[in-house]
């Protein structure tokens, strides 16, 4: 995710201070995220059980690692794609935030970088905004991968009690069914860490590929489709985002995320900022790089993604 901000600034680098915000949010982010690791390692125990266990038992921490890692590097690609882009086209960017949350399913909001320079043109917006998610998709894959060598099949029905359901995007049921013969409709999956760590990049990347406002996506939608359409579209979309998430009651999860996005768009009247240049021809490759962009989303995209039964 980006957040672009007004300036005339090009090209110096970012500053000491920066980078040291940067180390230090990415090591608070690292411990909740190892906490959130060990909380899928254990089977879902409650947070404050969580954090007694860690203490009384700094070692167990070890068992979180593969799936905090596995994120972070998620993420940190994501983020590096977006901040190198913006290195290229010679744009004042800030290093990667990460923002360290103490919720057990993820351990962090995800992180975002500050663009203050304008954009010259279409091809710098597209660019930007696509680099992230092909660079995070690009991870998560192999990081997919390895986790559903790790996890386990079940027979349907064979897990007792209450818990977490998690919603399964298409290429993870894909990925599941090539690679260890997962079957939906006869098998339940007992997901490893690393694997739930490929499920959050999925979940991350096709969220920030929604063609709305300044995510990723509406910086791709703008470069393809102009402002107005992609006003639009971003409207079309919001809508759709919080009808998916009244769909999903009782536990709607996408409603606070559309609601913040609204008021993201109530701040700019709906329109994404332009670039200095709109009438930038894009060229044919990046028109197949946007369908491409496409496709991820619809196979990224969990309608419901968490439930809770028993």
């Amino acid at each position: 995710m980006t957040s672009i901000l007004p300036g005339i600034h090009e090209n110096p680098g970012p500053t000491r201070r920066q980078w040291g915000a940067f180390w230090a949010l990415l090591g608070v982010t690292f411990i909740t995220t190892t906490l959130a690791g060990l909380f899928y390692a254990l089977g879902g125990p409650e947070l404050f059980f969580l954090l007694r266990l860690a203490l009384s038992r700094p070692g167990i921490l070890l068992l979180g690692l593969p799936f905090s890692l596995s994120l972070l590097a998620i993420l940190l690609a994501h983020e590096f794609g977006h901040f190198l882009a913006c290195r290229y086209y010679r744009m004042q960017a800030s290093p990667p935030w990460f923002i360290p949350a103490p919720f057990p399913l993820t351990g962090t909001l995800g992180a975002f970088i500050r663009i203050r320079s304008p954009f010259r043109g279409l091809r710098a917006l597209f660019d930007i905004g696509i680099a992230g998610p092909l660079a995070g998709f690009a991870v998560t894959l192999p990081v997919m991968a390895v986790g559903f060598r790790l996890s386990t099949l079940v027979p349907k029905g064979a897990l007792d009690g209450g818990g977490l359901s998690f919603g399964e995007p298409l290429l993870f049921r894909l990925a599941g069914m090539l690679l260890v013969g997962y079957a939906p409709a006869r098998q339940d999956l007992l997901a490893h860490p690393v694997v739930m760590a490929a499920w959050i990049g999925l979940l991350v990347t096709s969220l920030n590929l929604l063609p709305i406002w300044q995510l990723d996506g509406g910086h791709i939608a703008y470069a393809i489709l102009g402002r107005k359409r992609q006003k639009s579209l971003s409207i079309a979309a919001l809508g759709a985002l919080a009808g998916v998430g009244l769909a999903g009651w009782p536990t709607p999860s996408y409603l606070l995320f559309a609601a913040m996005l609204l008021v993201i768009g109530l701040r700019v009247r709906f329109y994404h900022p332009a670039t200095l240049d709109d009438g930038e021809p894009l060229g044919a490759a990046r028109h197949w790089l946007a369908l491409v962009v496409l496709a991820i989303l619809v196979l990224s995209f969990i309608p419901v993604p968490v439930e809770v039964y028993g």
